[in-house]
């Protein structure tokens, strides 16, 4: 298989804390650092969150802003993708840095369960976050926690509420939501390219210690692969992961091993049809 395999790393998400790993990265320094370290070991995408001082979880814009420039400066080329996750605020001030003009941003077109709550993604805010995407040329993550948000993503490319061919991401292992298995894992494949056409990219997400499989079955599969601090901390029962990079390099071993080439940022950046920048063919 020669197709290149897109490794995203999502460094920070909303819910880890140092307490959890104290390689979490929190401030927008350390939030750096470990993408720049990430980017090095071969992650193209950074899923980006960003916290206050007491590693609550924010929506600053300012915030982002910050972390934009220096992942910008120190990792030039990599696709920055912002989250627009309901942890981190409400209503529309989640998608408040959208005009900053990341790559990139997360969109979960559905609600669903959490381990102890509802996600609520309502019509009429999934509506108008994909409206400032497509207004701020912002490429949408399709957060698939259900089989009928692959379903409604196509109802709203469609419609012409997504731009291009959606990038749809398979979330599976978060309590209450869809569990780790394989027969639906297929299915949403054969969904999305029923959907989006044969050539359709497609990614998966695994929470905690199901992060390896998902990353297992994805590079197999033919798909890309996330993983990194957010999703699971741990390497293995008895050890924490020392670096969101120490995850990437695992992803890597798994493409060596399915003779995958890792995808550099300019070819993630091709195979998702996103702007190639001045600054990003400067540091070519």
């Amino acid at each position: 298989m020669s197709n290149p395999c897109i490794i995203c790393v999502a460094i920070t998400g909303s819910l880890p804390t140092k307490a959890n790993n104290p390689a979490v990265p929190i401030t927008i320094a350390e939030q750096i650092e470990s993408t720049h370290e990430a980017f090095e070991a071969g992650a193209s995408i950074v899923h980006a969150h960003v916290r206050n001082d007491d590693q609550t979880p924010s929506s600053d814009p300012e915030k982002f802003a910050a972390l934009k420039e220096g992942l910008e400066k120190h990792c030039p080329g990599m696709i920055i993708q912002f989250s627009t996750g309901g942890r981190s605020g409400a209503g529309q001030a989640r998608g408040a840095m959208l005009g900053l003009r990341p790559d990139m941003a997360s969109l979960s077109v559905g609600s669903n369960n959490f381990p102890t709550r509802v996600y609520e993604n309502p019509p009429d805010l999934v509506d108008w976050l994909a409206a400032e995407m497509q207004a701020h040329d912002v490429k949408p993550e399709i957060e698939a926690f259900d089989l009928s948000h692959i379903l409604k993503a196509h109802q709203m490319w469609q419609a012409g509420q997504i731009a291009q061919v959606p990038y749809v991401q398979f979330v599976m292992g978060v309590k209450n939501a869809m569990p780790v298995d394989r027969d639906v894992f297929d299915y949403y494949i054969r969904t999305v390219h029923r959907l989006f056409g044969a050539d359709a990219p497609w990614c998966a997400a695994g929470i905690g210690a199901q992060q390896i499989t998902l990353n297992e079955w994805a590079v197999a599969a033919g798909g890309h692969a996330r993983t990194g601090l957010e999703d699971n901390v741990r390497l293995d029962r008895d050890r924490l992961a020392p670096s969101n990079a120490a995850l990437v390099r695992r992803v890597v071993e798994i493409c060596d091993r399915h003779e995958r080439p890792v995808a550099t940022w300019r070819q993630a950046r091709n195979i998702l049809g996103l702007r190639t920048g001045q600054e990003q063919e400067q540091a070519a």
